[in-house]
Order: structure tokens, then C-alpha cells, then sequence
């Protein structure tokens, strides 16, 4: 399938279909998170899948495992593609997620957050913990794989290492997703009401850039929802993709 998802990181569910309208053929999915979800409720994750978008919930889940297979098993039933959780969770939380998606064809995709995109080696260290992002990124991916979830979240400068210590068939979604043409940057950097939070990821990289490092999906935010034509820059973005060694794998 088409790797790009279009973060839906608008205030309000109208503004999320309007986009989602605009682009719907030319990307691979949606991504929900916090803003729109809190916005908008369950209603808008049933909107979309009833006009056949897959969905990933990126709700970034972390409680107490019996908090969080509930969680899991709500996403479930709304009909979400993919879901994920925090993999500082703990083992016992990341099982309890793996059981709550269920079996079988139908089920949601279960990742964990690695390492949020916003943070350096400067913010891990003031949070305790002393390894370089992409040694924290590793550790994690390999904790989450162990209690058999789907995949993982990481930067696209992770995602080499993550690949190499995980495996083919690991599926690895990268935000952080910046287009090559410099155009496309500057509608992220300029992106209207974001402020001084439009360069808040730190680690980031071009669609062709992430995909040679064994991406399987691209979170794509601001360079396509801020674009003055946003399938115009889903296109371009695809075709940054086109010529770039494909991940190895997607298909979970």
C-alpha cells in the first residue's frame, strides 16, 4: 500500500474530513492523535472507516496493563487499522495490549512509541536516562517485539538500527517526515497558528531518506496539511518515494 499517512493534526473534525477529502487516493491512510481526538471523540475514527480510510489511532497509550487492554479493545471495536502504546510501558503492559487486539485479519496493527521525535540526548538525560536516542529507540523496539507486538514509533534516524536488530518483518512507522523540496519545508515551517511548536521534532528526515533506512510508513503532518494544494504535495511526496529502496516490509 501506499506508505504515506497524513496526520490529521487539525482542531476540529470538519477541518479533519475536509483535509482527509482532499487527499484520499493519493496517501495510504490517517493518522488520529490527541488534538483531533480530543476534539472531535470516537466519531470521527468511525467517520473515516465507514468511507473506507484506514485509520491509525496514535493515542500513544500508557497506564496499567488492565487501563490499557481496554483502551486496545475500544480502538478495536471503532474499527482503527493501527493503534499504539508507550513501550516505557513495561512488558506486562505491552502483553496485555498484544491479547486486547485480538485475532485474526481484522484486528488492529498494535506498535509502541519508542522515542518521541521531540526529544534529544539533552532531554533523555534530564528524564534519567543516559543512552544516546538511538540506543533507547533499540532497546525498546526489542522489548516491544518480545512481547509481540506489530511494531514500533521512531524517528526515521532510528529506524536503520531498529531494522537491522528486529528484523524484516517489523513493522517501523516514522514521523518526523520533512519533504525534500524546499518548498514543501517551508509550508512546514510556516504552517499558520503553530508558532515556535512547528520545529518542535528534532530528529527528522526526507520521505527517501526514511524509506532507504527501512521505514514502513510515513507520518507526513505539516508538508502536506499546510501545503497551499495538499494532494498536490502528497503526489510530490510519493514520487520522493518512488525511486527509494523499498522497506522490507509492510505487510502485517
Amino acid at each position: 500500500m501506499n506508505p504515506i499517512l497524513v496526520a490529521l493534526d487539525v482542531p476540529t473534525g470538519g477541518a479533519a474530513l475536509a483535509l482527509a477529502d482532499r487527499v484520499r487516493g493519493d496517501v495510504g491512510g490517517f493518522k488520529i492523535g490527541s488534538q483531533l481526538f480530543t476534539a472531535a471523540g470516537p466519531d470521527i475514527v468511525r467517520t473515516l472507516v465507514a468511507r473506507g480510510d484506514r485509520v491509525f489511532l496514535d493515542l500513544k497509550f500508557h497506564d496499567i496493563p488492565n487501563s490499557v487492554a481496554g483502551a486496545i479493545a475500544s480502538a478495536r471495536d471503532l474499527g482503527a487499522w493501527m493503534v499504539n502504546v508507550h513501550a516505557s510501558g513495561g512488558p506486562a503492559m505491552l502483553e496485555a495490549a498484544r491479547e486486547a487486539a485480538g485475532t485474526g485479519a481484522d484486528r488492529p496493527l498494535v506498535i509502541a512509541v519508542t522515542v518521541l521525535t521531540s526529544l534529544d540526548q539533552a532531554a533523555l538525560g534530564a528524564v534519567g536516562i543516559a543512552v544516546s536516542p538511538v540506543e533507547q529507540a533499540v532497546r525498546l523496539a526489542r522489548l516491544a517485539q518480545a512481547a509481540g507486538l506489530d511494531g514500533v514509533v521512531a524517528s526515521p534516524q532510528e529506524t536503520e538500527a531498529i531494522r537491522q536488530a528486529c528484523g524484516s518483518g517489523f513493522v517501523i512507522v516514522t514521523p518526523g517526515i520533512r519533504g525534500a523540496s524546499a518548498d514543501l519545508v517551508e509550508a512546514a515551517r510556516t504552517a499558520p497558528g503553530r508558532g515556535a511548536a512547528v520545529d518542535d521534532q528534532k530528529r527528522t528526515m526526507t520521505p527517501a531518506g526514511a524509506r532507504r533506512a527501512g521505514s514502513s510508513y510515513l507520518v507526513v503532518g505539516r508538508p502536506i496539511a499546510a501545503a497551499s494544494d495538499p494532494r498536490s504535495a502528497a503526489r510530490r511526496i510519493a514520487a520522493e518515494i518512488r525511486d527509494a529502496a523499498a522497506p522490507t516490509s509492510t505487510s502485517p
